[in-house]
């Protein structure tokens, strides 16, 4: 945001003015009404952007006399958003001072923790910002919400209950003392049912990305393999690690050794860490190894990306994932998390399932998606049934550049790291 300095009688008048990387952004909620008095670095809205929601602060000690939009409404970059009067002289200096916001204010303004909303009645509730943006997408006011988060935080299954309970109330049923038992309906009649309203609403900020970016991704022409690992050892190193990783102050899952033993396989197969650009006349090998995970988040489907995976541990890949998945439970991920991706995995089996279809994240060209660990019946190499831990893997590749045989040999190699997780220490940095 940027500012611009007039005079007004004897006090001075600060214009805050909206500027995103879009034309146009989503005003989600004014911290501050009018009439409100505002120290410097005091937050004074929120927006949304495709990539991120930011938190808008004040750099003038003041009074707010005017807003110009209303919560919800789309305003113009380089539009005012609020007026800020002052009687501080001083002030001009740092008008000029703000009009060129670096980029660790644009970092801290990402970071966000779950912040105290109030209702137009008074009432206030806890609730991150995604959470309090599927309550504004059904018209519901967050502080009339049942809280059953920690601390009296408002989830969005709480949103989503309360949603349903007024869209299904429940009737009052009145006791009857009448000894006449109710008349039957008749045999065959019809049943009535009173028709539901229809409810629509825009499409804004992660949603309105993820439309575009698998509306591209479907103009591609997939390629697919699948095949199915056997984690005994896996499950063996993990749980021999697990401790040394706690003593990192981290937890230590399956994924850090799945990114690892896939930044390793791209080593061996570079063209499946690239991207075609648009014009389909230059392919580029990507240098470093920023692996996205996709999560479900309150937002929706994310997929930030761990960087250069090929130069991380697997404890620091570990402590990197972890704060990946608090910052999209919260709602904070930033721009950089969730752009410069150059392969994804997606890790659908701690919901369930074993194979999928996975949809390839432009400019990507390719992406796995990862099944449940099973216990399933198999024959060891003498020929003996034997009880295997099994886990399904699902591929996707851009056929225009990578080959069936390219896609089967990564996998391969991939498989093999899994398999026997000792061979990946030869590898290691």
């Amino acid at each position: 945001w940027k500012s611009r300095v007039g005079m007004q009688e004897k006090s001075l008048k600060y214009i805050i003015l909206l500027a995103t990387w879009q034309k146009w952004a989503p005003l989600l909620w004014i911290l501050r009404p009018t009439g409100d008095v505002v120290k410097k670095f005091d937050k004074l809205c929120e927006v949304e952007s495709d990539k991120a929601t930011v938190e808008i602060t004040s750099r003038y000690a003041g009074k707010i006399s005017k807003i110009y939009h209303p919560v919800g409404d789309m305003a113009k970059v380089g539009a005012p958003l609020v007026d800020i009067e002052t009687d501080d002289a001083s002030a001009t200096t740092t008008a000029k001072q703000v009009a060129r916001p670096t980029s660790t204010s644009q970092e801290a303004s990402d970071k966000k923790v779950p912040e105290v909303v109030e209702s137009a009645r008074g009432a206030k509730a806890l609730a991150t910002p995604a959470v309090r943006r599927v309550a504004r997408e059904h018209n519901v006011d967050i502080a009339k919400v049942p809280a059953t988060g920690k601390g009296g935080r408002v989830l969005k299954g709480d949103i989503l209950a309360f949603v349903g309970a007024i869209a299904s109330p429940t009737p009052d049923i009145q006791p009857s003392f009448s000894r006449t038992p109710a008349a039957s309906p008749a045999v065959g009649a019809t049943p009535v049912f009173a028709p539901k309203e229809d409810i629509s609403h825009p499409i804004r900020g992660y949603t309105r990305t993820m439309i575009r970016t698998m509306t591209e991704a479907m103009k591609i022409p997939h390629l697919g393999y699948c095949d199915e690992i056997d984690v005994g050892k896996l499950i063996e190193a993990r749980t021999a690690l697990k401790a040394s990783a706690e003593s990192h102050g981290t937890r230590l899952s399956f994924m850090p050794f799945m990114l690892k033993a896939a930044s390793l396989a791209l080593h061996e197969f570079p063209q499946l860490n690239g991207s075609l650009n648009e014009d389909l006349t230059e392919f580029t090998h990507k240098g470093s190894h920023n692996i996205g995970v996709a999560m479900d988040t309150a937002a929706g489907l994310l997929v930030p990306n761990i960087k250069n995976v090929e130069q991380r541990s697997l404890v620091e890949i570990a402590v990197e994932l972890n704060r990946l998945q608090e910052a999209g439970k919260a709602g904070s991920l930033g721009t950089d998390d969730l752009s410069g991706g150059t392969f994804t995995l997606s890790n659908i089996g701690t919901i369930g399932g074993t194979y999928a279809s996975p949809v390839i994240v432009p400019p990507e060209v390719c992406i796995g998606a990862i099944g449940k660990i099973q216990k399933l019946p198999r024959f060891d190499e003498h020929g003996q049934v034997v009880a295997a831990n099994v886990m399904n893997v699902s591929w996707s590749a851009d056929h225009r550049v990578i080959d069936g045989a390219s896609m089967a040999r990564f996998s391969n190699a991939w498989k093999a790291y899994l398999e026997d997780p000792v061979t990946m220490l030869s590898h290691l940095r």
